[in-house]
């Protein structure tokens, strides 16, 4: 029930694939609400952070929060990614984006793969919409084909308004008028691949813009450094032992006062191994 050949096909020479409808209506109304009341059990935390240390307060959700891993391990998810990557899944990481009204928050253009340090590329983004996501209040863009060409250069630039961790940003033009806006409705998605050049403007509306990048590996992949990352497996199995896997949380994971503690457990091990993924 995955992507069918034309669209595996568009995926590989495209670099990226949307939009794919993988919640009924019932489970984006019930996911949504369930972000929404993360949200507002984090409105102390967010206060008076810049766009890329919020990033840190709704990343790796999937470790700590059943629902969220309800979202990472869904079929229909699965079953897209598996058309790319094959049967064999892993989770490396996720994280909310997330632009509140008239956010001024935005991504430059840049390309993952430059500082993941992953290998082979065999490596899928899934972007899951909650929320509807337009050009205006800033969906994310991509530059067809560019998973093709060689990487191109990036500057650190640490923008305060730049919610990558650096505000990594490409170096040299990057011709805005062949970019492709991946519109979205809740309960939708897109596949981009790890190296395709994407970025996405600033939320001109009073509507927020509310998605789950999820970032799926097949088991041969590599990551670069002496530190070994948990991962979660979300199907098939690894046969390749490159990274230590961690059970996924059960149900009450998602009362609020067991969210630390299972934080502290998990992402001690999970998030430092790879600082340039947040």
């Amino acid at each position: 029930m995955g992507l069918n050949t034309d669209q595996q096909r568009q995926y590989w020479s495209h670099g990226y694939y949307f939009p794919i409808r993988v919640f009924d209506d019932s489970e984006a109304t019930e996911f949504r609400a369930r972000f929404d009341d993360y949200s507002v059990q984090n409105q102390q935390r967010l206060r008076g952070l810049l766009p890329r240390e919020r990033r840190d307060v709704f990343a790796q959700t999937h470790a700590s929060l059943h629902w969220v891993y309800r979202i990472v391990s869904h079929k229909k998810v699965l079953d897209a990614v598996e058309s790319v990557l094959g049967p064999n899944l892993l989770v490396l990481e996720s994280s909310w984006f997330v632009k509140f009204p008239r956010d001024k928050a935005y991504i430059s253009w840049h390309q993952d793969a430059t500082y993941w340090g992953l290998h082979p590329l065999n490596v899928v983004t899934a972007w899951v919409a909650l929320s509807e996501s337009t050009p205006e209040n800033g969906c994310m863009r991509v530059i067809p084909g560019t998973h093709m060409t060689p990487a191109l250069p990036q500057t650190d630039t640490y923008a305060p308004d730049n919610a990558l961790s650096r505000g990594q940003e490409i170096a040299v033009p990057v011709d805005e008028a062949q970019a492709v806006d991946l519109i979205l409705r809740p309960g939708e998605m897109s596949l981009h691949h790890v190296a395709i050049v994407h970025g996405s403007k600033a939320n001109r509306s009073d509507r927020p813009r509310i998605g789950l990048a999820i970032r799926y590996i097949s088991p041969d992949v590599a990551q670069e450094g002496p530190n070994r990352q948990m991962v979660l497996l979300v199907r098939g199995k690894d046969e390749y032992n490159h990274f230590d896997i961690f059970e996924p949380p059960d149900a009450s994971a998602d009362r609020p006062e067991m969210q630390a503690a299972v934080l502290k457990r998990i992402l001690g091990n999970v998030l430092p191994a790879n600082p340039a993924v947040r």
